[in-house]
């Protein structure tokens, strides 16, 4: 397996840890009569299993198992499958401090990591159309 692969696959595990505890916590709140600020926590609950687990899984998969491109290049271009890892996972991390900062104080001034979150999770997924793209193709 691919160093790059274990890279996604074992990020999009500890995405799915966090955001079950996440929503273990959400669920828990109401009964265990904790703060409703908590609340807060539910899109980055959200977008860490199905941004943060689903999403790396299938990028470390289909990274490692499609159809090889060349013989030179088998799986395209590694500095662009390393550089969708690190824009997907910063801005993850940039809307897990963002959204809930936002959620509990709109003036916190702190915007801005939505912004370029949503920015880096764009690149992201155009960067791995763009690397995995020729990988499917007829035989």
């Amino acid at each position: 397996m691919p160093t790059l692969s274990r890279w996604f696959i074992k990020a999009g595990m500890v995405y799915l840890v966090v955001g079950l505890t996440m929503g273990a916590l959400l669920l828990a709140q109401p009964v265990m009569g904790w703060s409703p600020s908590l609340h807060a926590l539910r899109p980055v609950y959200l977008h860490f299993l199905f941004v943060g687990w689903v999403t790396q899984l299938i990028m470390g998969v289909a990274y490692w198992m499609l159809p090889k491109q060349s013989k030179d290049r088998p799986r395209g271009s590694e500095r662009l499958g390393w550089a969708v890892f690190i824009l997907l996972n910063a801005g993850m991390i940039l809307r897990a401090v963002g959204e809930p900062a936002l959620a509990l104080d709109a003036k916190s001034g702190l915007g801005w990591t939505l912004a370029v979150a949503s920015m880096c999770l764009l690149l992201a997924g155009w960067g791995f159309i763009l690397n995995t793209w020729r990988r499917v193709k007829e035989r």
